[in-house]
């Protein structure tokens, strides 16, 4: 493997679900890099149809973090990606999510931890999320993503099985 492969595949690696951040803000600059890796996401028929929101705001943290029982880490972090996708694209879900991963792998370049908390396809938060955020109704929340400097440390690891693995026919 060339050295590229090898910075890339030790990035996948420590893409960790970090769920505990410090204060410290997150500078503009690296938002927009984050932002560039989401829309560099591969797109069915080039359709793009996502949208993001960057709260930074801590009262709609708060509220977001009560949206999901899983979310109550997004109180707590200086950031939240909200991931949107346009519903009139058969693609929307595909393409979010890889624009998704390509975020939390760039602000894992960067030594931020992220956690992806899924809000699709339980009505029921994307509705919360909307109505906190102003989301039009033809829009869909796929997650939020809380972004930080860790302030816990987790191991690289991979979750390799081989047994998963099938050449030529299954």
């Amino acid at each position: 493997m060339d050295n590229l492969a090898n910075v890339m595949l030790d990035i996948i690696k420590k893409r960790r679900s970090v769920r505990s951040y410090t204060d410290k803000e997150i500078d503009q600059g690296i938002i927009d890099s984050l932002l560039q890796a989401a829309m560099a996401a591969p797109s069915g028929n080039d359709s793009r149809p996502w949208d993001f929101i960057i709260v930074r705001d801590r009262d709609l943290r708060t509220r977001l973090s009560k949206v999901h029982p899983w979310a109550a880490m997004a109180a707590s972090s200086p950031v939240v990606l909200v991931v949107c996708g346009d519903e009139s694209s058969p693609h929307w879900i595909a393409d979010t999510s890889a624009a998704t991963e390509n975020y939390i792998l760039q602000a894992t370049a960067y030594g931020l931890g992220t956690v992806w908390v899924g809000i699709y396809p339980t009505l029921r938060y994307e509705d919360a999320v909307r109505q906190i955020l102003g989301i039009p109704d033809n829009i869909r929340v796929l997650c939020l993503v809380p972004t930080g400097w860790p302030a816990e440390k987790k191991e690289p690891r991979t979750r390799f099985e081989a047994s998963k693995v099938h050449y030529d026919r299954f």
